[in-house]
């Protein structure tokens, strides 16, 4: 389905988009943050990854950290829950297709940059949260992303394998070559749908410094993850995606290891111990209050219901939280919105969506 630009009839009240201040009184519990990790996994439900043997680090994480044991995806494909988590819609894309960067090629089977104003799609009740259906509802076509930039705060998507040479019009790429190359049999280790940002008209317009494709980087390189992490200069905001042999989605073509069930969450939680490690050495780490949010984007579409892990590691506040709170991806934008002093967006203003306050909050007092 073709992501349209903006909804018909869009009446000049709802162009101002749904983005109101917190009314949930627990988001006086968030402290104000001065950096977040997000590290997005893929395709795995709750209960494959939490007493998994194949998953030693995450499952000590679990318990050192804060776990939530009753978090919930938004709906399914991929895309979807990525969109969700960044921007608090589906913006009205059901799909995982490919952007159509820069307008350039009308067709059905990609999907429009989004911008202004709308209306999203329905998420029917057997595949969203706690199985109440989430009406279709208006939407302003933003994300975090653009939140912090008008807040003077900064945001980095960081994309593993990602070409050098960027993300612009780049739809898969094994690290060195992408669909942009006269080359068959390209990996698709980065994939374009577990990078969100990028399918919004103003980052694809690249106008602004601080807020267009050139905020998506690569894991490796000058201006990579591990080099913003060794210099301590890392943005408010990392969005950081593993790439498809390492997020436990998988991607086939290459070794056989990357489509082996087992394989795949070893895979996985050896990046997450990198990843974490690598977070907790930086300087960054060190000053101020920082949170490690790792998470997955849906279950596996054999699990039912869509229940996924989430884990939040702090350097402040409470740890070994087991949080039976009912939250999800509106639940976690919502509580960083909070802690980054920023409006809820979207369906995170909604009156049944509550703060993650028990998983971010400072330790209590005695």
């Amino acid at each position: 389905m073709k992501k349209s630009i903006m909804a018909l009839g869009v009446s000049a009240a709802l162009l101002t988009g749904p983005a109101f201040a917190h009314n949930d009184h627990d988001s006086d519990r968030i402290p104000q943050l001065d950096h977040v990790f997000l590290i997005m996994m893929e395709n795995h439900a709750y209960g494959q990854i939490i007493g998994n043997a194949d998953a030693p680090f995450l499952n000590q994480m679990a318990q050192s950290a804060n776990l939530a044991t009753n978090y919930f995806g938004v709906g399914h494909p991929s895309l979807t829950n990525y969109l969700e988590t960044v921007g608090g819609s589906n913006f009205g894309i059901t799909n995982d297709n490919y952007p159509n960067w820069h307008y350039a090629t009308p067709s059905p089977s990609l999907n429009d940059p989004i911008s202004g104003a709308g209306i999203d799609a329905e998420t029917p009740a057997a595949i969203a949260p706690f199985n109440v259906d989430i009406p279709a509802a208006p939407y302003v076509g933003e994300t975090i992303a653009d939140q912090l930039v008008a807040a003077n705060k900064s945001w980095k998507s960081y994309q593993e394998s990602l070409p050098a040479s960027g993300a612009d019009n780049v739809n898969l790429s094994d690290g060195d070559f992408s669909n942009l190359d006269a080359v068959s049999g390209v990996q698709k280790l980065y994939a374009v749908k577990h990078n969100p940002f990028v399918y919004f008209a103003n980052v694809q317009a690249n106008t602004d410094p601080n807020n267009g494709f050139n905020n998506s980087v690569g894991f490796d390189g000058l201006n990579g993850l591990y080099a913003d992490l060794g210099s301590g200069k890392v943005p408010n905001f990392s969005f950081i995606a593993p790439n498809q042999c390492h997020d436990m989605h998988g991607a086939g073509g290459g070794s056989p290891l990357c489509s082996d069930g087992s394989a795949l969450i070893q895979a996985g939680d050896g990046t997450v111990q990198k990843l974490v490690t690598s977070i907790k050495d930086s300087k960054a780490w060190k000053h101020g209050k920082n949170a490690i949010v790792v998470m997955w984007d849906e279950n596996d579409f054999g699990s039912e219901p869509n229940q996924v892990v989430t884990i939040v590691d702090t350097n402040y506040g409470t740890h070994g939280v087991s949080s039976n709170a009912p939250y999800s991806h509106f639940s976690l934008l919502k509580t960083l919105e909070a802690g980054f002093e920023l409006p809820c967006l979207n369906h995170a203003c909604d009156a049944n969506v509550k703060v993650m306050a028990d998983m971010f909050q400072n330790a209590r007092r005695h």
